[in-house]
């Protein structure tokens, strides 16, 4: 342990690294402390027989702005998802992309049997809103759940069932739609001006690419943190004193160490990956399930967006289910084979992958997104509790929490306005 320094980062999550890049940017001392082995926090990716098998179904979103001004995120190699979703409607798949992105698919989008033409219009315009008009606008709107935004957007209650409440329980892991509107409004902000892609070499890519420019020497891992208290870091190795700490931990284990934040709640994700031979869908396109069975949130051949998460000659099939008590193995595979309209009978189970705190709920109201960073007497706290629920929120946490150390260190008082 160092005899001291200015700024102790708690956590190597994606928010705790992107504090450490801007304290290091500017030239502040700073050390960074991770109880487990490795960084990256919820991200990370395992390698098993030539298959990479991300840790809970995972996705980057090229819009994200702290994304670009952290890392090239061409380095990533990403592979990327068809802008669309197949839908399971019965006997049929019905296919439903961005007409933007995909021209020629526009006659088919127009005559989708899901909803109506005139609900289709609704939710463009709904997405396309969110993608012109300023953040801070959006942020500003009344808010309400993302289930009554839906509603006041004048989407029938046949489509939200059969296709957006699908599509959104994956993405926010709450099938109720409880989720406060400001969030949908940045989350459908980012899809309709980003793509969605995986790197080639896994998820656990995005936090290794944050963290390179950092020393390695002034990373620690393995080192648990049993206290935090104005001027100092307790682990087992001793007490490191210090001017400000940045504690940029998973929620429960933030309000651990800052008894004075508000439990957040988690939401449970389930993540069944499959290998077979031969893919059962010819493109990288999310397959929901219309028919309002609600086991699976949704099922993807991720080896047809990322190749090289499959070994040669097979394929890797990522299939989520939303909740805390996942249902077992076999009757996923019953559901996959209704839902691809094919037998998985030779498919192979390669494992299951439940993460109890996959992500933070936001209900409504969340009232200010952007939540405080600075708590006072040199303590600040980051992570996507205090931002959006997603990479996005994580990463711009961490940034706004260095920034608020380093108004607090360089100009005495109080933290700047803002954070």
């Amino acid at each position: 342990m160092p005899a001291e320094t200015d700024v102790v980062i708690v956590g190597g999550g994606l928010a705790g690294l992107a504090a450490a890049r801007r304290l290091h940017r500017a030239g502040v001392p700073w050390r960074l402390l991770e109880a487990g082995g490795r960084l990256g926090g919820r991200i990370a990716t395992d390698e098993v027989d030539g298959y990479l098998l991300d840790r809970g179904f995972q996705v980057l979103n090229t819009a994200y702005p702290r994304l670009g001004a952290l890392l090239d995120v061409t380095g990533l190699r990403l592979g990327h998802f068809t802008s669309g979703v197949l839908v399971r409607k019965g006997d049929r798949l019905i296919r439903l992309v961005n007409p933007l992105r995909q021209p020629a698919a526009a006659p088919g989008a127009a005559l989708a049997e899901i909803g109506s033409l005139l609900d289709r219009l609704r939710l463009a315009a709904l997405a396309g809103g969110c993608a012109v008009l300023p953040a801070g606008r959006l942020l500003a709107a009344p808010e309400t759940t993302t289930e009554v935004a839906l509603r006041r957007a004048g989407l029938s209650d046949a489509f939200i069932e059969e296709l957006v409440r699908p599509f959104l329980s994956g993405v926010f892991i709450d099938r109720e739609l409880e989720t406060s509107s400001r969030v949908l409004a940045m989350i459908l902000r980012s899809f309709a001006r980003g793509r969605i892609g995986l790197p080639a070499e896994g998820m656990a890519a995005l936090p290794r690419a944050v963290a390179t420019p950092l020393p390695a020497d002034l990373v620690d891992l393995n080192t648990p943190v049993s206290e935090v208290a104005p001027g100092r870091v307790r682990t087992q190795a001793g007490e490191i004193p210090c001017r400000a700490v940045v504690v940029a931990v998973d929620p429960p284990t933030a309000v651990r160490l800052l008894p004075t934040l508000t439990t957040v709640r988690m939401h449970s994700y389930t993540t069944y990956y499959h290998s077979t031979e031969e893919a059962p869908v010819d493109e990288p396109i999310l397959l929901l399930d219309g028919d309002r069975r609600e086991l699976i949130a949704n099922t993807v051949v991720v080896s047809r967006a990322a190749p090289t998460y499959a070994p040669a000659g097979r394929h890797l099939v990522a299939t989520s289910v939303v909740g805390p008590t996942p249902p077992p193995e076999p009757a996923v595979r019953l559901e996959l084979t209704r839902l691809y309209g094919r037998s998985t009978a030779d498919w192979t189970h390669l494992t299951t992958v439940t993460v109890p705190q996959a992500l933070p709920a936001a209900p409504a109201p969340q009232g200010r997104l952007r939540k405080p960073v600075a708590l006072g007497g040199g303590l600040f706290v980051a992570g996507d509790h205090r931002d959006s629920p997603s990479i996005q929120g994580a990463l711009t946490s961490g940034w706004r929490a260095a920034g608020a150390v380093l108004a607090e260190l360089r100009f005495g008082g109080g933290p700047a306005r803002g954070h």
